[in-house]
């Protein structure tokens, strides 16, 4: 008989982990295994492009965008019901507040954070036995494997620096604790992840993300990208517009390279809740025609192929799939240098690391500008790493030879 096998995940649009996961699922061999996904909030565009052998088992899925204006109203309703259903709201009453006290105390309260568990506890219940259940992200997908499946063997990825982030033992109620196996996919996830959870060393170990690099080049020529007619050197970024992601600083280092005079146009693909904010900025330092942000594309890859430079100048990351991308384009590629991009990129070999300010995001885009050779031999040096990672699947499906923590 085929093993039964269910990702879940929290939501799935358009971001790096997601589309992970969509590659990791191609990989699996639908003749030996039954392959099930949960997609926790129920929404997210990126469902279009599931294998046909995948089963979404939510009752009701939604395929519009997480990060739009609707999206985010339609997730908003789901939040509440979860609040409400199976009397969730009473019961974690003292674990809402607690946690919530605790985050002011910090001085940042983090909402997202706070209602996973409730959408954990609120979600959708299968009279299913899994051989093994694989929660494919941190907080919400994480809990409910933990809580509510039924399953041999239980794996969880994490793919952020996890205090970074904002999570806490205290706030996951150990849950990591439950799980035969973690995968992180850096070395500095790893390493972080075990400073708040020192005794699942032994369980905890390194998964890179699986690309594809073949799809990737594809996609790269099926035309498409840019089409405003500029002609000058074009830097791009990919991400979400979230805080973590520091596009403030970004805006504020386009403004240095106007006021120097250089002749650039910076584009970001993404879209996210500081997406007004960062447009205000924009025009505040009347940069409407230098600093654009188009929102999120299905095929990005066109836009990374024919950009002059990459930036990904965040304030942490796990491992980031668009740098991956960007390297397999053979991109000259420039990073912040916080935990994940100096995993990625080697400083002054395959791309240049600056400081997350303004003028550290201008000194490295205006030295890549200005040199030519540099930029080309950096690209070369990026597709030529070794971003193949086939055989990681098999530290996943390893799993099913082995007992689960309730037969131990």
């Amino acid at each position: 008989m085929k093993k039964k096998l269910l990702f879940v995940i929290n939501t799935l649009g358009h971001a790096g982990a997601e589309t992970a996961l969509l590659e990791l699922l191609r990989r699996l061999d639908s003749r030996e295994y039954e392959i099930f996904l949960y997609v926790l909030m129920g929404q997210g565009e990126m469902a279009r492009r599931l294998p046909e052998y995948v089963t979404l088992l939510n009752a009701r899925y939604d395929d519009s965008s997480v990060l739009s204006s609707e999206g985010k109203r339609r997730l908003k309703g789901k939040v509440l019901r979860a609040l409400f259903s199976r009397g969730t709201c009473l019961r974690l009453a003292p674990y809402l507040f607690g946690q919530a006290a605790e985050m002011l105390r910090r001085g940042k309260v983090l909402p997202d954070k706070l209602l996973w568990r409730a959408m954990s506890d609120g979600g959708e219940r299968f009279d299913m036995r899994f051989d093994l259940a694989v929660a494919y992200l941190e907080g919400g997908a994480a809990y409910y494997v933990a809580d509510h499946v039924n399953a041999q063997r239980r794996a969880a990825f994490v793919h952020v620096d996890y205090a970074r982030a904002g999570y806490t033992r205290a706030l996951d109620r150990g849950c990591y604790l439950k799980y035969d196996k973690i995968f992180a996919v850096s070395d500095e996830v790893r390493k972080a992840f075990l400073d708040s959870y020192p005794e699942c060393g032994e369980v905890t170990e390194v998964f890179h993300n699986i690309l594809d690099p073949e799809t990737i080049r594809r996609k790269a020529g099926c035309g498409g990208g840019f089409t405003d007619g500029y002609h000058g050197m074009r830097i791009l970024s990919v991400g979400r517009l979230t805080s973590q992601k520091a596009f403030e600083v970004s805006v504020r280092a386009m403004k240095l390279l106007k006021e120097r005079g250089e002749r650039v146009r910076w584009y970001v693909l993404g879209d996210g809740d500081q997406r007004r904010t960062l447009e205000e900025q924009v025009r505040r330092l009347g940069l409407e025609e230098d600093f654009l942000m188009p929102g999120a594309v299905d095929n990005p890859y066109p836009y990374m192929a024919q950009a002059d430079i990459y930036v990904h100048a965040s304030r942490f990351e796990g491992k980031s799939i668009a740098i991956q991308e960007a390297q397999i384009l053979g991109k000259a590629i420039l990073v912040s240098d916080c935990s994940g991009n100096r995993e990625q990129v080697t400083n002054g070999v395959d791309g240049l690391m600056c400081e997350l300010t303004p003028e550290g995001i201008c000194g490295g885009i205006t030295e890549l500008l200005h040199d030519p050779e540099k930029r080309e031999r950096f690209g070369r040096a990026a597709a030529e790493k070794n971003t193949g990672s086939g055989a990681e699947i098999d530290k996943l499906l390893s799993m099913l030879a082995a007992g689960g923590a309730d037969e131990r």
